[in-house]
């Protein structure tokens, strides 16, 4: 009897060694540790399976990291296998992860799923003459698909005969939280995953990639990458403002409104049903701000450092939690339209029958979203008005470009810098950009005349600011530079000086020409009327000279103070 015994044990154990021999999905995948295998229970992800599942080695060979082979799984170098994802998904959202296959220098995938040399493309080992670096196509026909055969998945499961899946030669192994899944792929693949029984926190996804090889597949390429869930949703927020010179220091200017835009991180629409409000404070005493949009203007009348405070509150429809089975009792009565969630199971409902005959009731799930930010807030250059364009006037020779002067005037504080660009009319093409600090005593109280100087007579856009370290106003117009005609008004005024000089020259001589002659006919006794008639000629000379020269005019005493030219 105790013979038997050993024996029936002794068969027992020898069927059981190919068992314990036989890979399992977590042996080749959990990060290639076989010995000491911790596995932690996690609910069941939808379409996918568990990682206790057995691998055919023979079929998709196991190579660990450092193996020779690895050097020859391909052609003229290594695939590089990049995986990304959608993360951070809210609990209860779809996350969608991507791998995307980096091919060695000068390798491409064609349209058919072979892989091809590019044209005109050398790599270390010069161009080759064969076209192909593998050629599916042609190598080996897939088969009819019934039946076993080497078009199946590491576990045996047969590729699904979708539209051009011939044309897809790698395979493509998720796994995550003690279970797998499994894709048929070409260069890329894409898997989404729901995340409602996905534990909160950071979890892991590795990837495996096979490429097929006649009747078999060879590992080309394994990756990880660390993903999130959470049950916070995920809430970023933009801060704009006009005349802000950086936007990414979180310092903005007193007295202009600040844009603030709330960007919820939800790729999978997961929220798109449900009611959002955003609650604001802004940290300046201004109280709470409830909107349901997720934009708002705010401006701070202060300087000063402030902390803002955004709560994202969303209203997610859902099904209702099964609640647990529990004793009736007598006094209890199922309210019919029971609508609010609650974790526990008593609060819902005392009647565990009741809830089956309505499977289909809906209830609402608040979650919620946090944002804080410290803002500074300091005075800055706020508005920029060009109140006057005029040219200049210069003595001759003319400077061969003309020079226009522009008045400015802005609100705000005094600025440290000027910057001006010329631009065709359009104001796409610049034509010259100029800089120049701003004497803080030369601005006299932000009254600025700005001179440049222009290429030729035309139509130009000028763009036109004032900044300092926190700040940068600007003002645009359109200017239009004259023509410069030899007879300008300064030249023509320096003709008419040299005219009337010559003129009064002329006058002069011919007076005193008739002056003499006058004078020769004259009696020697007659000295009383010289002498009247002398004066009579000196105040005739000083009236010709008062109108060829004419004196000093009162001058407009406005004008005396003019801003400085820069």
């Amino acid at each position: 009897m105790e013979c038997l015994s050993c024996l029936l044990g002794f068969l027992l154990l020898a069927a059981s060694l190919p068992l314990d021999a036989a890979k399992r999905f977590h042996d080749v995948l959990g990060n290639e540790t076989t010995s000491g295998y911790m596995r932690r229970e996690y609910s069941q992800l939808n379409g996918w399976s568990s990682d206790e599942n057995e691998w055919n080695e023979k079929l998709y060979p196991v190579w660990k990291r450092g193996d020779s082979r690895w050097k020859n799984s391909w052609k003229g170098g290594h695939v590089q296998a990049i995986l990304t994802s959608d993360s951070p998904a809210l609990v209860g959202s779809t996350l969608t992860f991507v791998v995307n296959l980096a091919f060695p220098r000068c390798q491409m995938e064609d349209v058919n799923g072979n892989i091809v040399y590019e044209k005109n493309c050398r790599n270390d080992t010069g161009p080759s003459p064969d076209p192909y670096v593998y050629n599916w196509t042609e190598e080996v026909d897939w088969g009819s698909g019934s039946g076993p055969g080497y078009h199946v998945f590491p576990d045996g499961r047969p590729f699904p005969h979708h539209p051009g899946w011939k044309r897809w030669n790698f395979v493509y192994v998720f796994h995550t939280l003690g279970q797998y899944f499994q894709k048929l792929g070409r260069s890329s693949a894409r898997v989404s995953m729901n995340t409602a029984n996905v534990p909160l926190g950071p979890q892991l996804m590795e990837v495996a990639v096979y490429r097929r090889h006649r009747r078999s597949y060879v590992p080309i390429a394994k990756v990880k990458d660390v993903y999130v869930v959470t049950d916070h949703i995920p809430v970023f927020v933009t801060m704009y403002q006009k005349n802000d010179r950086n936007l990414s220091d979180e310092t903005f200017l007193r007295d202009l409104p600040i844009m603030f835009t709330v960007l919820i991180h939800d790729p999978s629409h997961f929220l798109n049903e449900s009611a959002i409000y955003y609650k604001w404070n802004f940290g300046d005493n201004t109280g709470l701000f409830v909107s349901n949009n997720p934009t708002l203007n705010h401006t701070y009348v202060l300087n000063g450092t402030f902390n803002l405070n955004l709560t994202v509150q969303a209203t997610v429809p859902g099904p209702c939690p099964s609640p647990s089975p529990k004793p009736p009792k007598p006094t209890s009565f199922l309210p019919a339209n029971l609508k609010s969630y609650s974790t526990s199971p008593a609060s819902a409902s005392d009647n565990p029958l009741e809830l089956r005959e309505t499977p289909d009731e809906m209830c609402q799930i608040h979650r919620y979203g946090y944002f804080k930010a410290t803002v500074t807030i300091v005075e800055g250059v706020l508005e920029v008005t060009i109140i006057q364009m005029r040219g200049v006037l210069m003595p001759a020779p003319q400077p061969a470009s003309p020079l226009m002067d522009f008045v400015v005037t802005c609100r705000g504080a005094t600025p440290t810098e000027v910057c001006t660009i010329v631009s065709d009319p359009t104001c796409q093409r610049t034509h010259s950009s100029v800089c120049e600090p701003v004497d803080v005593a030369m601005a006299g109280g932000c009254l600025l005349t700005v001179r440049r100087a222009f290429t030729g007579p035309g139509t130009y856009c000028v763009n036109l600011t004032l900044g300092d370290d926190t700040s940068l106003a600007l003002a645009s117009t359109h200017v239009s530079v004259p023509v410069r005609d030899p007879a300008s008004p300064l030249r023509m005024a320096d003709g008419a000086l040299v005219s009337v000089g010559c003129l009064a020259i002329l006058v002069t001589v011919i007076t005193l020409f008739v002056y003499k002659k006058h004078k020769g006919y004259k009696l020697i006794e007659n000295s009383t009327g010289i002498e009247v008639k002398g004066r009579g000629l000196s105040v005739f000379l000083n009236r010709a000279k008062a109108v060829f020269r004419p004196g000093n005019q009162e001058k407009d005493p406005l004008l005396t103070h003019q801003p400085g030219i820069l």
